[in-house]
């Protein structure tokens, strides 16, 4: 799966949260000064031959739907991340968590707990 820009994130974030719409219904959720409909359009475009949207015809205009759900991009872009920065380690990305104080020892132990009844299950 490719990576999205951060345009392109937020685009997708208006489909993730809102559900299929055509280009005029995403310019209205931009606050002023809105983007132009034809870069829009374009980046929608983009997103569709990517693989994220697709679109159904209806008469001479689209009207678009993720095809990837937000989860589906989360995951991979968190396996992307940790491969490339940890070396495809998830124990090294705990530890960072911890040395870093992003994660408290509390934490952590309900993190364990979670991961044992999800395995005894």
């Amino acid at each position: 799966m490719k990576q999205l820009t951060p345009k392109e994130e937020e685009i997708m974030g208006w489909f993730w949260k809102e559900g299929s719409m055509f280009v005029k219904e995403l310019l209205e959720y931009y606050d002023e000064p809105k983007p132009h409909f034809n870069t829009l359009s374009t980046i929608v475009r983009g997103l569709e031959e990517k693989g994220f949207l697709a679109h159904q015809t209806f008469g001479n205009t689209y009207q678009y739907q993720a095809m990837v759900s937000e989860e589906e991009y989360r995951n991979q872009t968190l396996r992307g991340v940790i491969s490339k920065y940890f070396n495809n380690s998830y124990l090294r990305v705990v530890s960072s968590l911890i040395k870093e104080e992003e994660i408290s020892l509390d934490e952590l132990k309900k993190l364990i707990d979670e991961v044992e009844q999800a395995n005894t299950k």
